[in-house]
């Protein structure tokens, strides 16, 4: 029985032939998986959310789209959920493209569910990682949105390493001023020492320049 986690990890089913999607849908279904089911890869391209998250299971050979070009394409739009790529007609170059689009594993049919579900339970383990570190990078960017203007200008100066007199020459304000800033951004970033305080600047200045490319 695959760990349940607090997102809903789904097994996205990819394949062109009716008989082996329903075979897969029984089996993972009995196994406690969640599952959707496509028959080729322009149907899960009209339905995709870059949100969904668990994994797909795609045949490398689909009527248009092979797994692998679908692969590329969930990537160009921003799309993180691993793939697994299965194929009766494996060959070395295709398992190189599949990996090298970083597909979680490539199967060759037949194979057994235990095969299958080690692939998918590995899939899922990359998505709890990846999760967690989007829960915790959104804590932190909730906690930036606390600061005031002039926090920020002085936790972004703090992060290039300057002193108090540096921050307080470079902004026009005294160093005492800068201290008493530095101890309410501590405060509000639930910091407790300056190794964390440029951590958060750091990732402050990711939050502005993700923000100036989306603009």
């Amino acid at each position: 029985m695959p760990e349940r986690s607090s997102e809903a990890l789904v097994v996205y089913v990819v394949d062109d032939d009716a008989s082996i999607r329903d075979s897969l849908a029984l089996m993972l279904g009995l196994g406690g998986y969640a599952t959707r089911l496509f028959a080729d890869a322009e149907s899960f391209l009209a339905a995709f959310d870059p949100g969904w998250t668990g994994c797909v299971v795609a045949d490398l050979r689909l009527p248009g789209m092979s797994g692998v070009e679908l692969q590329a394409q969930v990537r160009q739009r921003s799309g993180a959920i691993p793939f697994v790529i299965v194929t009766a007609h494996g060959d070395v170059p295709a398992a190189r493209a599949a990996f090298l689009a970083q597909a979680v594993d490539f199967i060759e049919k037949p194979f057994g569910d235990a095969q299958l579900t080690r692939a998918i339970d590995t899939a899922f383990a990359l998505e709890r990682r990846r999760l967690d570190v989007a829960q915790a990078r959104q804590g932190e960017i909730e906690k930036l949105a606390r600061l005031t203007a002039r926090e920020r200008e002085v936790l972004e100066h703090a992060a290039r390493g300057l002193h108090a007199k540096e921050i307080a020459a470079s902004l026009g304000i005294s160093p005492r001023t800068v201290e008493v800033h530095k101890a309410r951004i501590m405060e509000k970033l639930d910091v407790r020492n300056i190794a964390e305080l440029v951590r958060f600047a750091v990732a402050a200045g990711d939050v502005v320049r993700s923000r100036e490319d989306a603009g």
